[in-house]
């Protein structure tokens, strides 16, 4: 089956590509992780910073770190064999600087830079089910572009020039699976797919998801009589994600357009094609975060942070390529080769800004003596607030209803422990568990109503998602090495299109991490 380049104009961003660009994970130094990053209490971590500013009080000497990972990740679609990969980079880099004041009131004054991954897009994954009897993708687009009253005029073209997506406003998926026979034209102007009541068949795909988004944070933070502590977070994003996904499909009794008539009947026939989805996002943001930690005694802390959604300016890049075998019962050749409507390796740009959910996080830790400690998190993820727009700062209304509709607040629990048998030697374990937001109506069902972008209909999204972690520390004098074990469990549901049945999607992750510091 030949392939061919396709130049597309993608259109506003929708609820569950808007969802994916403002997801975070469970990632910092290794003695965060290795406590599920319950950490909003309890402070003196250069990447619990990230959660709760005021953690920096906590600091009595100026601290520099570094973490590393080693990532291995394995996803599973249905009975098909799991896609596997390995990652290895640096995932937190931190200077804390503190200051000791000469006042009975404010203790300390305190400053930090740091890195941090705060998520990876890395996966891979595969899978298959059956198709037909009216359950197209072609089906879909036809139905599409009917209830937008485009008709046949508006998806032909004369010529392949380079240009010709330019000379019409229907939706340009619309157009390319029309110049690629995948679509049947009546002449009462509607349109219609090749899967008819008698159809049947087979439907494959392939994601492959790279990127990563990272941020640069700035902290400023103090000490009142050992009793409150406050910091102030200034973060600065770098986001970069890039999609390829393929989706295929084999029909069996399929409806075909017949060119050797003029009545515009069809003919029963075999029909397989694919289409191969390019995209690159890139990216820059910006959010703020404060946070204070409160120590009424000794042995009880208790902390709670804001932050400000992300305001990210981002960047597309599309590109499609469709190839396309047609054939009459009987083995008649009628269509077949690939769809080149724009010069090869194009790709089309789209510009946009999204607006990420604003967090809240409380915390509370008890610490009962020197020898151990435990502290629970609560993170309330406003995901239905989310907003994206245009680079004039016109609002994409239609999506940010879809959000609200389609979207709830998120809510994520995080639990850790440490024990410390020496003075030297720590031991700790952790769990986090991520309610998602997406509403039960949409989940795991056949929902017509999704919006997607006009130039992929795929999405997908995450049903559950939880970490099991475990790690060890080690101190001597201004010297210290940390290790984690972070195993991450997540089941998403992919679609190729609203409408389709999906498939499940299982991760089962792990990571091992090692950080090193030293005190001054």
């Amino acid at each position: 089956m030949l392939l061919g380049g396709v130049s597309l104009m993608a259109s506003a961003q929708a609820t569950f590509d808007v969802l994916k660009l403002s997801e975070t994970e469970l990632s910092g130094s290794s003695r965060y992780m290795s406590m599920a990053g319950a950490f909003g209490a309890l402070g003196g971590d250069a990447s619990a910073l990230n959660v709760n500013p005021g953690g920096i009080g906590i600091f009595r000497s100026s601290d520099i770190s570094a973490t590393m990972n080693l990532n291995f990740l394995s996803t599973k679609s249905g009975d098909y064999q799991k896609l596997t990969d390995t990652k290895f980079y640096f995932n937190n880099v931190a200077y804390v600087g503190s200051m000791r004041i000469n006042s009975d009131f404010f203790k300390y004054f305190n400053w930090g830079f740091s890195f941090n991954r705060i998520k990876s897009f890395n996966r891979r994954y595969q899978g298959g089910y059956g198709t037909g009897a009216n359950y197209s993708l072609t089906n879909k687009i036809a139905n599409n572009l009917n209830a937008g009253g485009w008709i046949e005029n508006d998806l032909s073209v004369d010529s392949y020039d380079g240009n010709i997506y330019y000379d019409s406003n229907a939706p340009w998926l619309g157009i390319l699976a029309y110049q690629s026979y995948l679509l049947n034209a009546y002449s009462d102007g509607s349109l219609a797919g090749l899967a008819g009541p008698n159809t049947s068949g087979t439907a494959n795909f392939y994601v492959d998801e790279r990127g990563h988004t990272d941020e640069y944070n700035i902290t400023l933070g103090g000490n009142f009589k050992n009793v409150f502590y406050w910091g102030l977070n200034f973060g600065i994003t770098d986001l970069r994600f890039d999609s390829y996904q393929y989706y295929s499909e084999e029909l069996d009794n399929a409806d075909i357009y017949d060119y050797r008539f003029d009545d515009g009947r069809t003919t029963n026939g075999y029909v397989g094609y694919d289409l191969q989805s390019y995209q690159e996002t890139r990216g820059t943001g910006y959010n703020f975060k404060l946070g204070v930690i409160v120590k009424p005694v000794n042995q009880l802390r208790i902390g709670a942070a804001f932050h400000t959604p992300t305001y990210f300016d981002l960047k597309d890049l599309y590109k499609v390529r469709s190839g396309f075998d047609l054939q009459a019962d009987g083995d008649s050749q009628m269509y077949q080769g690939s769809t080149e409507t724009g010069e090869e390796g194009y790709y089309d740009e789209y510009r946009y800004t999204i607006k990420t959910p604003w967090r809240f996080i409380g915390s509370v830790a008890v610490i009962p003596s020197n020898k151990g400690m435990i502290s629970f998190d609560y993170e309330y993820v406003g995901a239905n607030t989310m907003r994206c727009g245009d680079k004039g700062g016109y609002n994409y209304t239609d999506t940010e209803l879809q959000i609200k509709d389609q979207l709830q607040p998120s809510h994520i629990l995080r639990v850790g422990g440490e024990l410390r048998p020496t003075s030297h030697l720590s031991i700790r374990a952790g769990y986090s568990y991520q309610i998602s937001p997406v509403k039960d109506k949409v989940k795991g069902v056949a929902n017509e109503n999704v919006d997607v972008v006009s130039s992929n209909y795929m999405y997908q999204y995450d049903k559950n998602n939880q970490y099991f972690t475990a790690g060890v520390g080690y101190r001597y004098k201004r010297f210290y090495a940390d290790a984690a074990y972070v195993h991450q469990t997540r089941t998403s549901h992919y679609h190729a299109f609203p409408g389709e049945q999906g498939e499940e999607v299982k991760d089962n992750n792990n990571k091992i991490a090692l950080t090193l510091g030293f005190k001054f």
